[in-house]
């Protein structure tokens, strides 16, 4: 299907063109953007396929992702632009790396590396809390070839061992501690009962070498190493780059899985610089004059793409910061735009949202003149955060931008071209498909729908950035991505698009509820309730229902200031009605103090339909609080009790 953007107003000249070429003759969009990149050696071809789930970008090319990121802009008279700023709102201060800095720190661990055996094509695992030694380990293993796995520091002994045993790293890089809100998070001790707990580990890891920031001296066991001491260890050894084929993986990053162990997604030196770097200009509008701050954590594909890789290659400053959006206060990341001048954000609609919740003075004592733009993703940003964040923050004056992507298409596919042409707004939604990108709203047998129809999205043809394979390997790609639907890659969330061209998001394919033969996105309701004043987030999910197949239930968080009284939940029922409409029926509202979410901030609703159905809970490695579980269980005994009393 032709995304036909024709009937929104505005679209410049540029923006047509460039989205007639995505279409029409995408190799050679992707080769006039991979040409504005360090190759080593040409590519033979752009794009090569032996079926839709079998293909490579940039076919016999030679580059180093790693060496684009950093040593080009020191070799072209950029090294003393600013290029990584960190920020810690736990320890205050702040450090602030050149290009040429920047490189002499990746030049260190590459020694590092090699002086413990990495080569080419080995695996090193990151396991570290925000901070500008695990930034600098990521480039160095691209910079001498290796492959980095990276573990979100906020994981347990066991998501970190299945990521082990997934990766096979000879290498593990972590610190004995992280900073959270005033406290200590005790890093050496989980990866101590990772090894204690799961003998694969000790086969798999030579060495670990452990980052010591804490105020205590740590104890270290006889495989591990001070970095410090690993540091000298290297200092003689080779720290040139490698020239890199295109199609080398440069790093695998575990999803996960509705059940099972996490998936491996790959990304290659090539292909996926070349759609980040697009995305960085086309979406963000990034450059060298450009302060960024994506308030993510390296541990997902935004570290990866859009705090890491992307903003250096565009040659801007990249703010790596550690903490949360509300500690010591929640003017800390207003404050900081305010400290470095910030241009763009990037951040989520759970960071809004906890923002919203918080008295106008935090944002009003800061002087946010520099910002340009902010932009979000991560689930879709309901329209009452986006109209806090828009006009009660921003005056009107900064555009707040939604976009959508994920873990294995390496950066955003939907969005509004912002370093293009801006599109109109339409809260509530995500944007259009950006250049290059072909995707459709097909129903579960991929028929395409006519507009304002709900249904799967799917993306007709790769694109360089989406990934080619899992680690664990190809069959598993193929069933979880190409075989859903035959022959279009299976995103999974459910969607519609308007006649303009823009899409609806209204939550995972499998979340869809469906009530008495109509189908209501989980979004739709949640944004019914959380639009009222007393709502922080709600969760709906589909609950079975023997007359109308399904009802809704919600799960919704208050404010300080409400009580989870019957009274308020039938006026949030009414709510729901008066908003969505007489169909979205809600059949059971508990008010719960959590809700199940993923570190990265986006709401468990498939785990929370599990625990209300009894059902196996599946991966839940990723949950950043588990006592949520008891909430959601504790509330679907209510549930439970309820019926039991009807009947």
């Amino acid at each position: 299907m032709t995304t036909d953007n024709s009937t929104v107003d505005l679209v410049t000249p540029q923006l047509r063109a460039l989205l007639r070429e995505g279409e029409e003759s995408p190799e050679t969009l992707w080769a006039r953007v991979a040409d504005d990149l360090h190759w080593f050696e040409p590519w033979d071809a752009v794009y090569e396929e032996d079926g839709v789930a079998d293909f490579a970008w940039f076919s016999g090319g030679r580059t180093n992702m790693s060496y684009n990121a950093v040593d080009y802009h020191v070799e072209n008279g950029g090294g003393n632009r600013a290029a990584m700023v960190f920020e810690t709102g736990e320890r205050g201060g702040n450090e602030v790396y050149t290009y040429s800095e920047l490189r002499h720190e990746v030049e260190q661990v590459a020694g590092m590396l090699r002086a413990y055996g990495v080569e080419k094509g080995d695996r090193v695992t990151i396991y570290m809390p925000m901070s500008p030694e695990a930034v600098v380990s990521m480039l160095a293993c691209t910079r001498i070839g290796a492959i980095h796995s990276v573990v979100f520091g906020g994981f347990g002994a066991g998501a970190l061992a299945d990521r082990i045993e997934l990766a096979e790293p000879k290498l593990l890089l972590t610190a004995d501690v992280g900073f959270r809100e005033g406290g200590t998070v005790d890093l050496k001790s989980i990866v101590d009962r990772c090894f204690d707990d799961h003998e694969s580990v000790h086969d798999i890891v030579d060495d670990t070498i452990v980052l010591s920031r804490g105020d205590e001296e740590t104890t270290l066991r006889d495989y591990e190493t001070d970095w410090d001491d690993a540091l000298a260890a290297g200092a003689d050894e080779d720290t040139s780059h490698v020239e890199m084929d295109a199609t080398d993986p440069a790093f695998i990053l575990p999803t996960s899985g509705t059940t099972g162990k996490p998936k491996g997604t790959v990304h290659q030196h090539g292909g996926y610089q070349t759609h980040v770097y697009a995305m960085a200009k086309w979406m963000f509008d990034l450059d060298e004059t450009d302060t960024w701050f994506a308030t993510s954590d390296i541990g997902w594909i935004v570290g990866h793409s859009y705090i890491v890789y992307a903003p250096l290659l565009t040659g801007s400053t990249t703010v790596v910061y550690e903490g949360t959006p509300t500690y010591p206060d929640a003017g800390i990341w207003w404050d900081l735009v305010e400290r470095h001048g910030v241009d763009k954000i990037f951040t989520a609609p759970t960071a809004i949202r906890a923002l919203a919740g918080y008295d106008d003075e935090f944002h009003e004592r800061a002087d946010l003149s520099s910002l340009e733009a902010i932009f979000s993703a991560g689930e879709p940003l309901n329209p009452p955060a986006w109209e806090w964040l828009q006009q009660e923050v921003l005056d009107d004056e900064v555009p707040v931008i939604d976009h959508m992507w994920q873990t294995e298409t390496g950066g955003p596919i939907i969005g509004n071209p912002y370093g293009i042409n801006t599109l109109p707004i339409k809260p509530g939604s995500a944007g259009i498909a950006l250049p290059g990108i072909e995707v459709d709203v097909v129903d579960f047998d991929g028929e395409p729908l006519e507009p304002g129809e709900e249904g799967a999205l799917v993306v007709e043809k790769p694109f360089p950035g989406m990934t080619p394979t899992l680690w664990e390997g190809h069959d598993r790609y193929e069933l979880e991505y190409w075989q859903q639907i035959e022959d279009l890659y299976w995103v999974g969330d459910a969607v519609s698009m308007d006649e303009d061209g823009y899409l609806w998001f209204s939550g995972r394919a499998d979340e869809v509820i469906t009530i008495a033969g109509h189908r209501i996105g989980p979004t739709d309701i949640e944004d019914a309730l959380v639009a009222h004043e007393a709502v922080v987030e709600a969760a709906v999910v589909g609950k079975p229902d023997p007359e109308k197949t399904e009802v809704a239930a919600a799960f919704v968080v208050l404010r300080d200031s409400y009580d989870g009284d019957e009274a308020l939940a039938d006026e949030l029922r009414t709510a729901v009605r008066e908003d969505v409409g007489p169909i979205a029926i809600v059949g059971e509202l508990e008010f719960v103090d959590q809700l199940p979410k993923t570190r990265s901030g986006k709401i468990m609703r498939r785990t929370i339909r599990d625990i209300m159905l009894d059902e196996d809970l599946g991966d839940v490695s990723t949950m950043e609080d588990e006592s949520a579980v008891d909430e959601i269980e504790a509330a679907t005994e209510d549930i439970d009790a309820d019926a039991d009393v009807g009947n």
